[in-house]
């Protein structure tokens, strides 16, 4: 997205923004370490430019980590080195007749059994782990002390299969990622997390709006600053973020979630919020907080930091050249087909006679 285009978007989005009185308060806590963000403008903490969280650190903390958020130099290490020893080992020269089904059975960041997902040069989910005011983190979520997600309220399911129920009935059963409607895990956000690869954001800042547009898929986070949630009832794509300055720190609270963009199950009474303060000349410390009360007892929390990305966000064009989804539902069709086919070569006739097979 070209300058002009963004300024454009901004422009309409800040004209159409719910506006209203809104409070600011005036003595928020400094950035950590007595770093002082620069100003825009407006008078506001400039966010603005184009940031990453591409890293090895997980939402959830490993258990093996136990209550401990800060992991040791031996720890990173390994971490760090295991990571690049993947790597290197797809990147090694192979034989021209070697098949995916030759790979090991786990091949390293979730994949397993043939095929075992994309090659390591296709992605960039980042080489290091995350670190927190130079902390190296053992997972983003800081409360409850484990690193965990509470438990689930009873009689409420955590998200599993039962989204893909009838997945490959039609294009709109399928999953939003698959029809590059939205990114395949929870880029956008909130809480915004990072993925696979193209884990990078643009800020751009109006003095009553905020975008952060978000490579993964094209999507665009817009935030009202001084606005009011909407009543009318409506749930955009990514929830309804107003947002509001305390001192160097940007406060969105975001409410109003459909369920298409659900946040582990949650949506209905979900509202999350996310503070961004600039903490350094690269950095972004970024702090966010999860409540739903139909869906967990206890809200749960956490943080990470954004560092500054090299170069420019280009266009994700999802869809351009993409055959899979046609050919899943092809193969949905097929697979009902061969079943209608069994069926029928097994019926018994009117007159009790089993039907011939073909």
């Amino acid at each position: 997205m070209n300058s002009k285009r963004l300024t454009a978007l901004l422009a309409g989005a800040a004209i159409s923004a719910l506006s209203a009185p809104a409070v600011f308060a005036a003595t928020a806590a400094p950035a950590p370490g007595g770093y002082k963000a620069p100003m825009n403008a407006y008078g506001q903490p400039d966010f603005e430019g184009t940031w990453t969280n591409a890293t090895l650190t997980v939402l959830e903390r490993p258990k093996e980590y136990g209550t401990r958020k800060v992991m040791t130099p031996e720890e990173v290490k390994k971490v760090e080195g295991d990571d690049a020893k993947l790597y290197a080992a797809d990147a090694a020269p192979r034989d021209p007749k070697f098949k995916t089904t030759d790979l090991p059975h786990d091949c390293g960041k979730g994949f397993s059994g043939a095929g075992c997902g994309y090659n390591a040069a296709w992605i960039d989910p980042g080489t290091t782990v995350m670190r927190v005011n130079g902390e190296p983190r053992s997972s983003f979520i800081t409360d409850p002390a484990d690193g965990r997600l509470p438990p689930y309220k009873s009689g409420v399911k955590a998200p599993g299969m039962e989204q893909y129920a009838h997945r490959g009935e039609n294009p709109e059963n399928m999953a939003v990622s698959e029809r590059c409607l939205s990114s395949f895990g929870y880029s956008a956000g909130p809480v915004m997390l990072p993925l696979l690869y193209n884990n990078n954001y643009e800020i751009a800042q109006t003095k009553d709006t905020v975008a952060i547009v978000v490579e993964m898929v094209h999507d665009v986070r817009m935030i009202h600053i001084g606005a009011k949630h909407r009543t009318d009832g409506l749930r955009p794509w990514m929830g309804d973020s107003i947002g509001w300055y305390e001192g160097p720190t940007l406060v969105v609270e975001t409410t109003n979630f459909p369920q298409a963009t659900a946040l582990q199950g949650a949506w209905k009474e979900l509202k999350v919020t996310e503070r961004f303060t600039r903490v350094g000349p690269h950095r972004i410390l970024y702090q966010f907080k999860v409540q739903d009360p139909s869906v967990w007892d206890t809200s749960w929390s956490g943080e990470y930091e954004f560092s500054a990305s090299k170069g420019r966000i280009f266009e994700y064009a999802c869809h351009e050249g993409n055959y899979a989804l046609g050919d899943m539902l092809a193969g949905a069709r097929a697979d009902e087909a061969a079943a209608t086919k069994k069926t029928a070569a097994t019926t018994p006739a009117s007159n009790g006679t089993p039907v011939k097979k073909q």
